[in-house]
């Protein structure tokens, strides 16, 4: 049996879904019959992007909201079974540029979000999504959930405090919150104009229009990276698991390799272009967190999530959705 036709019925609400992963996860949401609302502000510099439902416009409700705004929220949270918390702001740079809008956005609006629940529809299941920017420059890798929280900026504070009040709204109301936190999530519909989503979004631009790709600081910073349905597998396993609730859980790569290697595959895969190792930029060195690569291994004894796209499959596929789709995404 499909333990994923619970899903069929559903109410779901989904934060940030015209975004990349939001979309792609209500693409899956609404095919296994659940009848799914995309809150999105479609803020320019927050990701959104109206063609990622493209073929599902009339099968999506989408509803043109920005999560900072409380009595929107408290009204889209009632009635729903699911809520998947997406919304973000996810550039480094720009939380450091104006800390203010990261708090705003990763941090305050968290509380409006589970305030509206907690007051209005408090058995409403919330999976949140953190990243693994929350542990700064490991003290060791692969690095699993104990390891310590030492955020390199502002946007790993505010998405920690996010993160922490879910679980909070858990241990003290019985909410019924988790958190997953992402690695280097990558695929078709995501950023590439510029890297304030993920530098593979800029990297894949650059190779589709003949630039070479630039490899920051030695280049032998070691990543992992989960293709993006990987990701939204982990989304709905905890999402139907009471055992999850209250839970934080690490998603990492099926491998990990470092950032010059990443970039000869990409430029093997494409056929043509190169790449060339540079200086940090001197914002960007500072913030850097060096290697870093998950243990995902409680996860994996707890729901039986483990990354199935291996990276070379996964990089073939998001090339070919950007040859066919480039001119939206620029």
């Amino acid at each position: 049996m499909n333990p994923f036709k619970a899903f069929n019925g559903k109410k779901v609400l989904i934060t940030g879904g015209l975004g990349f992963i939001g979309s792609t996860l209500a693409r899956a949401l609404t095919d296994l019959g659940a009848l799914v609302i995309a809150v999105d502000s479609l803020i320019p510099e927050y990701g959104g992007n109206l063609f990622n439902v493209s073929g599902y416009e009339d099968r999506i409700k989408i509803n043109i909201a920005d999560i900072r705004d409380s009595f929107s929220m408290a009204y889209l949270v009632q009635g729903q079974d699911i809520l998947f918390n997406l919304a973000g702001q996810t550039s480094h740079i720009d939380s450091m540029q104006n800390p203010f809008a990261d708090l705003d956005i990763n941090c305050r609006s968290q509380l409006f979000i589970l305030e509206a629940c907690r007051k209005h529809n408090p058995s409403i299941k919330i999976v949140y999504a953190s990243t693994r920017q929350i542990y700064g420059r490991p003290d060791f890798v692969p690095v699993h959930e104990g390891h310590p929280l030492h955020p390199t900026d502002v946007n790993g504070i505010n998405k920690m405090a996010g993160e922490w009040y879910h679980i909070l709204y858990h241990r003290v109301y019985g909410m019924k919150t988790c958190s997953l936190r992402l690695t280097n999530t990558y695929g078709p519909r995501m950023r590439i104009k510029d890297a304030r989503q993920t530098f593979l979004g800029v990297w894949i631009r650059n190779l589709i229009q003949g630039k070479p790709i630039e490899v920051w600081g030695t280049g032998l910073q070691v990543r992992d990276f989960n293709f993006v349905d990987d990701v939204i597998t982990a989304m709905l396993k905890v999402a139907i698991s009471d055992e999850a609730n209250g839970e934080v859980y690490n998603l990492g790569g099926p491998e990990s390799l470092n950032l010059r290697d990443l970039a000869a595959l990409l430029v093997k895969l494409h056929g043509k272009g190169d790449f060339r190792v540079v200086p940090f930029p001197p914002d960007r060195q500072p913030i850097d967190i060096g290697d870093y690569f998950a243990d995902y291994s409680k996860i994996r004894k707890a729901l039986n999530w483990s990354p199935a796209t291996p990276l070379e499959a996964g990089l073939t596929k998001t090339l070919a959705y950007y040859y066919e789709n480039f001119h939206h995404y620029l």
